[in-house]
């Protein structure tokens, strides 16, 4: 008897911990499921009292878990109902005034209820907290997650219960010397649950993940992988793309498979996305899903097979509509009417995975897009954990955009200094990109060498890349606007350039002649004389200027110009167009 009863807490235990392992679900919004997005009950900890004890070690029975006194001598020095709330998806430094500024814990609870069913399972999937999280149901921890841009998912089936359920996380943005970014950064260090919270219901056995696309070397072939989860039985996977009259019945032993098909081509001219439909297990999940190749020859960039110029943007995560961090698909849909309006077919989202609203919206729009991790900057290079971090975020990155046929470049990093050890640490980055993903470009801004007037590509890092990326600010952080196009451009590598960054703050509606500083007037020149440059190097692809709109910076403190906002986008915080837009806007129109 006591073995027996030891046997059955031990496989309570191992499926807890089983249960508690992260999981990657594709494509959350076709799954059964339930938001958790509203107001959450905060606790704002500064001193993670909730979570260490007084000699600040972890203490895992003594954080907030959401405890309630129990008669009138108990003493709980907390209660999450009757606390302050945050909306999720938010950020906290725009909800809550005296929060502005602050770096460091909040502690979010939320309150569900759940009917548990037969053979079902469920998950709990977070679009982005940033930046560590640590999440709990019913005071059981279940995961923890590092990176704040990216989604994680975990199973709390057995945490779960019938009725009431609550959840509590602690989430915590203080910057990190070894973090991934790390602690210098030039953009605003939003705080919280910044992106949809969902509950996710499956059968026992579900598709956990898929890939459809279009085979690299053989574009009249499409190639289907299919990853199930849980115990497997001989039930076949069904697929469907009506349109390309495809009916396929996979069975246990064919998860991988390739079909000759002929679609048309996804592009921003025509951007085609097919109704995909994959059936398992009572469960049926549908797709939108493009077909396209993207390649390079020499110094050209090929989007099925013919040249193309990308003509971009560079954009943050904040929200034209509420300012703050942009979530919403309202949020994204405002973001790339502007983009269609100044004339761009690619955007560069910066300078971190940007949520996939914006991805899905900007491929149903024609927008190819370039999707970077924050490797930024003076990052530890000889760190072990902060490679695992970095290339964690990039993995997540990959699996959850791989089937997006407008993500052309994965960015592995924005100007890093060189060294031997960056190279191990990005070339580390690249290996990994490559096994996991060979439809797309590999890119990075890299480091440029000025002598005299002759700028050279010649960063070793180029090596190892498809596209070179290179950010340059002529006429902002060194020489003059007019000394733009007097500038000669070379390249030790036959590879097409992207230049990632160029361009100058503006103050909008601040006006003065063209030769002082932060008016509308000294923007203009930037891209005047910028434009003229650019247009004489023969390897140039693309370009995507810094920035489509004012975003908030912590290194941008000048009263009366900057107030905390870095001015260099073309249009301000406040919607205005600056004169710079309508110089790109034309030169796009005739590029």
């Amino acid at each position: 008897m006591k073995s027996l009863l030891y046997l059955y807490i031990l496989s309570l235990f191992c499926m807890q911990i089983i249960s508690a392992q992260p999981v990657r679900i594709q494509n959350i919004g076709a799954r059964d499921t339930t938001s958790l997005n509203g107001y959450w009950k905060i606790i704002i900890d500064p001193y993670e009292n909730g979570y260490y004890d007084y000699r600040y070690q972890p203490n895992p029975n003594g954080y907030f878990k959401n405890s309630k006194a129990e008669s009138k001598s108990d003493l709980v020095e907390y209660n999450f109902d009757e606390s302050d709330s945050l909306l999720v998806p938010g950020d906290w430094n725009t909800q809550i005034e005296k929060l502005f500024l602050y770096e460091g814990t909040v502690w979010y609870k939320k309150s569900f209820q759940y009917t548990p069913e037969d053979d079902n399972r469920l998950f709990i999937n977070f679009g982005a907290v940033n930046y560590n999280a640590i999440v709990y149901v019913n005071g059981n921890k279940v995961g923890e997650h590092t990176g704040g841009f990216t989604q994680f998912c975990n199973e709390i089936t057995s945490f779960a219960q019938e009725g009431e359920n609550f959840i509590v996380v602690k989430v915590d943005n203080k910057r990190l010397r070894e973090g991934v970014p790390t602690l210098n950064t030039d953009w605003w260090n939003y705080g919280g649950i910044t992106r949809d919270v969902t509950l996710i219901t499956t059968p026992s056995t579900f598709i956990e993940d898929y890939s459809i696309q279009l085979d690299p070397g053989n574009n009249q072939k499409i190639n289907f992988k299919v990853d199930i989860n849980g115990m497997e039985d001989d039930m076949p996977v069904l697929i469907n793309i009506p349109e390309l009259f495809i009916s396929l019945t996979l069975p246990k032993s064919m998860r991988e498979f390739s079909i000759v098909s002929i679609p048309d081509h996804w592009s921003p001219q025509n951007p085609k996305l097919y109704d995909v439909v994959i059936q398992y297990n009572k469960e049926i999940i549908k797709d939108k899903i493009g077909f396209r190749t993207v390649e390079t020859r020499g110094t050209d960039m090929l989007l099925n097979g013919m040249p193309v110029f990308l003509k971009g943007i560079s954009i943050h995560e904040e929200s034209p509509i509420k300012g703050g961090r942009a979530n919403s698909m309202d949020d994204a849909v405002q973001t790339l009417k502007r983009v269609k309006e100044l004339g761009c077919n690619f955007v560069r989202l910066a300078h971190y995975p940007h949520n996939e609203n914006i991805i899905r919206a900007a491929e149903e729009a024609g927008i190819m897009v370039w999707s970077e991790i924050p490797v930024y900057w003076t990052i530890l290079w000889d760190n072990e954990e902060t490679y695992a971090n970095a290339e964690n975020q990039l993995v997540e990155m990959i699996e959850r955009d791989k089937n997006r046929a407008n993500v052309i470049i994965w960015s592995m990093a924005n100007e890093t200094p060189r060294s031997d050890q960056r190279l191990k640490f990005l070339g580390n980055l690249i290996n990994k990109t490559r096994q996991l993903d060979s439809t797309r470009l590999i890119s990075a801004a890299t480091e440029l060498t000025y002598e005299g007037n002759t700028i050279t590509l010649d960063d070793p890092l180029s090596n190892l890349l498809d596209v070179i990326g290179a950010n340059e600010y002529i006429g902002w952080y060194s020489r003059t606007p007019d000394d733009a196009p007097l500038l000669k451009w070379e390249s030790n590598f036959n590879k097409p350039l992207i230049i990632s960054e160029f361009g100058g703050g503006a103050l909008a509606g601040y006006h003065g002649d063209k030769d002082t500083r932060w008016t509308e007037e000294y923007q203009e020149n930037i891209y005047v004389n910028q434009l003229k440059m650019l247009d004489k190097i023969p390897f140039l692809k693309g370009m995507s200027p810094w920035i489509l709109a004012d975003f908030r910076s912590p290194r941008r403190p000048l009263s009366n110009i900057q107030d905390f906002w870095n001015r260099k986008g073309l249009i301000s915080n406040n919607g205005e167009k600056k004169k710079a837009f309508y110089i790109l806007q034309e030169y796009y129109s005739r590029k």
